[in-house]
């Protein structure tokens, strides 16, 4: 192998922050790099000066032994770096080629573009089909659509970040030996990801980054996923703490609620049934796109069903948000800025959005700031929200201490029931072990917890019993005990009549 990309002394500062802080890495052609950091670390701002969309403060960088400097993304794909994003960028209305030649700088005609999508895709293992509104697409299959777009581009570089959240254990397989291909051709990949045992499986190097720093530069298959967690945060990390197995009654209870999709693409809910005992972990698995959105909203009560949800034996289907958080029943949404928090808004004022009712934030009609000032500091306290301060715009913090924020503020007003979707999606591996360990010990204190979740480790880590959402289906809960993760991938892909091994 030869040096493809050398990255020499880097530095990028925001008002009050230095994302990277003298880079420095090589990556050659046909390896497979990692780039590893906690929250923060500097990890997006970094490919981002690669691809382009960031300008560095100083240092510089060669491609090919040439100087490498892309002012713009454009730029960068044309001297061969092309990058999949972890937040699909594609139109629902518009099938796969016309999505495809949107990303192109001077597509060729319709017919002939379909023709290559076919071809390329089907020699690496991605079948698509031009013609199929993306809409209709599976999550997996929308990523299949961003990477060909890229591979028509035939990059020298293909950046990947956190190409996995969205794809069951078999599509990770294919995802896999696709860019072992690429790798074998001469390709070179670089790989962001916060699942260690992928790293572990997949690459070849691992640069690793803390608070903007390169801090160690290791083979990632020589290390174990603690000890690669550990470089990253740069201290030993907690086990997750095991808690008793007595369950109390049921708190929620489920019965044939099916509700019609909120937009074209969406997904109706089909008589799903499921009940959660007090003290109980229920996970419920599903690739994205399969109703998760739909079950947060119905149990939320975001939008208004007949019948079909009970709490404590009370049917609460009637029951707006704020009526259900004022007995007991709080959520926390998948998309975290837009839905769960807003993001113009100072974090004090983010908490007092869902936390007024339960923490008394507001007092004869006029809003008490400094109490709610009060919860905001408590939830960045113990939930260790990397922030200036709570006068903080939440849009300001990054992807994974915004996600320990919204989290932190629903768990601390102790719920008796909590809905959660993907708690630790785009948090680093110390802020997941955090999150999970505060779901156990809520449940330890007998609320009842449903956590929706595309991470099957983090699922198997904590639940008590297991279903997968399919099409709107969820199948019957199962103790997650006993499940292999063959049968929890056959059972994301509508085999519901399994049993544990």
């Amino acid at each position: 192998m030869s040096v493809l990309l050398t990255v020499d002394g880097l530095s990028k500062a925001y008002p009050g922050v230095i994302a990277n802080d003298d880079v420095s890495f090589l990556i050659e052609r046909g390896e497979v790099h990692a780039l590893l950091g906690e929250n923060g670390a500097g990890k997006s701002t970094l490919v981002k000066m690669i691809y382009g969309l960031v300008r560095p403060d100083s240092g510089s960088m060669t491609l090919n032994g040439a100087p490498f400097s892309p002012a713009e993304p454009r730029v960068a794909r044309a001297s061969g770096v092309a990058m999949v994003f972890q937040h699909f960028s594609l139109f629902e209305a518009l099938n796969v080629a016309e999505n495809i030649a949107l990303g192109m700088e001077n597509p060729p005609a319709m017919r002939d573009l379909a023709r290559k999508i076919t071809d390329v895709s089907e020699a690496y293992g991605l079948p698509l089909d031009p013609a199929r509104l993306v809409g209709h697409l599976s999550a997996g299959e929308r990523q299949r659509v961003e990477i060909i777009r890229c591979l028509l581009q035939d990059p020298k570089l293909l950046i990947m970040d956190e190409p996995t959240s969205v794809l069951t254990p078999q599509e990770v397989d294919i995802l896999f030996a696709t860019l072992r291909k690429l790798k074998q051709e001469g390709t070179a990949i670089l790989y962001i990801s916060h699942k260690l045992e992928e790293i572990r499986a997949l690459c070849d190097s691992a640069t690793i980054l803390r608070r903007g720093e390169v801090v160690a530069t290791c083979d990632p298959r020589e290390k174990s996923a603690r000890e690669l967690a550990e470089m990253m945060v740069g201290k030993v990390l907690q086990q997750t703490k095991a808690r008793g197995a007595d369950l109390g009654p049921v708190a929620l209870d489920v019965r044939g609620l099916s509700l019609p999709p909120a937009t074209q693409f969406g997904t109706p809910l089909r008589d799903v049934s499921f009940s959660v005992r007090k003290g109980e972990v229920l996970g419920i698995g599903g690739v994205a796109g399969n109703g998760q959105d739909e079950l947060l909203a119905a149990l939320s009560g975001e939008r208004g069903t007949r019948d079909g949800v009970f709490v404590n034996g009370q049917p609460i289907s009637k029951l707006g948000p704020t009526a259900r958080r004022r007995i007991g029943i709080l959520s926390g949404p998948e998309e975290r800025l837009g839905h769960a928090a807003a993001p113009d808004m100072s974090l004090t004022e983010n908490a007092l959005l869902t936390g007024h009712v339960r923490e008394n934030l507001a007092r004869n009609g006029f809003l008490d700031w400094a109490r709610t000032k009060a919860f905001a500091e408590r939830v960045v306290k113990e939930f260790d929200v990397r922030t200036p301060g709570v006068q903080a715009a939440a849009r300001s913090l990054s992807g994974g201490n915004l996600q320990k924020f919204v989290i932190g503020r629903e768990v601390l007003q102790s719920p008796d029931v909590l809905i959660v979707n993907q708690p630790t999606w785009g948090v680093d591996a110390a802020a997941a072990a955090a999150i999970r360990q505060s779901l156990l010990d809520l449940a330890a204190q007998g609320s009842a917890v449903v956590v929706i979740s595309q991470d099957l480790d983090e699922l198997m880590e904590i639940s008590d019993r297991f279903a997968a959402l399919n099409g709107g289906h969820l199948s019957e809960a199962v103790p997650a005990a006993g499940l292999t993760l063959d049968q929890i991938g056959l059972m994301l892909g509508g085999a519901h009549d399994l049993e544990p091994a």
